[in-house]
């Protein structure tokens, strides 16, 4: 399975962004961004969020989480 460090680098090259581009997104630096690509650090909430608006995809496809999860009832 892969992991969420692999869906970032997949976003991030899909629209043929840098990795500097995508730090300043997050108003961060691209080492430290370079960092949650390679799975050194965790990515923070607040930058999942982001991401998750600024790709348009849900935080269970950057996490991985498969379909089939079920809200609380």
């Amino acid at each position: 399975m892969r992991c969420y460090a692999d869906i970032l680098r997949e976003l991030r090259e899909d629209a043929d962004l840098t990795q500097s581009e995508v730090a300043a997104v997050l108003g961060t630096t691209q080492q430290v961004y370079a960092r949650y690509e390679r799975g050194v650090n965790e990515l923070p909430l607040h930058h999942l969020q982001t991401l998750c608006r600024y790709y348009h995809v849900s935080a269970d496809y950057i996490l991985c989480l498969p379909r089939e999860l079920q809200w609380p009832r």
